[in-house]
């Protein structure tokens, strides 16, 4: 049966793979409200909808990564499987949570995505350390290679770290919060796992972006399987938000060569933070 509201929404799709492509990342993060209050989802759907989505464009945008070398494979398992158990757990407080709490909670992580963003716009150093404590890529499978090898630039002098108790200790708490932020919230959570492939594992910036997808496609679907026995799943809605994204994905893309990408960093920010305020405002006021 076709949803009518879905395919009314699905602009908003293409407007999300648009920042994707020409931004590199961070775009995924309006998926939840974009379902919601444009597909007409419950926040549980529209999380659960987001994982999906996050899924399927992990896996596919691994593979020019994996073609070109870019992905630690055993690393990438191992941290993947350090956050299954956070994925379940988060998935469990998503079922548990009021939506509306979910739906205000979220709005505060898309405030933080938009300060982060903020930052980058504001920074004039090219120091490794400080481009990576600003590092916002919630979806990082879709970084242009272009623009990632400016970073890759910057971190190519960083060496292998000697693997110690507590380098295995940064990589299992990383795993599991990154496991939760995807069970509860339906996002990559590629912000946590490249400055944590990178500081505590020595991963050049390429080789994080690469090795993040395998994180986030592991991540995803465990949280994924924990939720299939709810029966939310709407293909009818899935479909055709996650072709727009994909056709809005080429064309940001392109406009990412073509636009200076601070202008349109901030222009993003903007875009966050009123969505933030939107939801935040609907959630406090159907709380209350």
């Amino acid at each position: 049966m076709i949803n009518l509201r879905a395919l009314l929404a699905s602009p908003l799709g293409f407007l999300i793979g648009l920042s994707l492509g020409a931004l590199g990342g961070g775009g995924s993060i309006l998926a939840v409200p974009a379902l919601v209050y444009g597909a007409g989802q419950t926040s549980k759907q529209a999380t659960t909808t987001s994982l999906i989505l996050v899924g399927i464009t992990a896996i596919i945008g691994i593979i020019p990564h994996w073609r070109a070398g870019r992905v630690r494979l055993l690393a990438g398992t191992i941290f993947g499987l350090a956050g299954v158990g956070g994925s379940l757990l988060g998935s469990r407080w998503n079922k548990a949570v009021d939506p509306d709490v979910l739906l205000l909670a979220f709005s505060g992580l898309m405030l933080i995505a938009a300060f982060a963003m903020w930052r980058r716009t504001r920074a004039t150093s090219v120091n490794p350390a400080e481009e990576l404590a600003e590092v916002d890529l919630l979806l990082p499978e879709f970084a242009d290679p272009e623009v990632v090898s400016v970073s890759a630039a910057a971190t190519s002098t960083v060496t292998l770290i000697h693997v110690t108790p507590l380098t295995v200790l940064k990589v299992a708490v990383a795993g599991t919060f990154v496991g939760l932020l995807t069970g509860f919230f339906g996002v990559g959570g590629g912000f946590v796992i490249v400055p944590a492939l990178v500081l505590a594992l020595g991963f050049t910036m390429p080789e994080a972006v690469g090795t993040s997808l395998l994180v986030i496609a592991i991540n995803s679907a465990t949280a994924l399987g924990s939720r299939l026995q709810s029966g939310s799943i709407e293909w009818a809605v899935i479909i055709p938000f996650l072709i727009s994204s994909l056709l809005g994905l080429g064309v940001g893309t392109r406009l990412a060569s073509t636009r200076d990408p601070k202008v349109l960093q901030i222009w993003f920010v903007y875009l966050l933070v009123g969505v933030a305020l939107y939801t935040a405002g609907r959630s406090i006021n159907a709380i209350l």
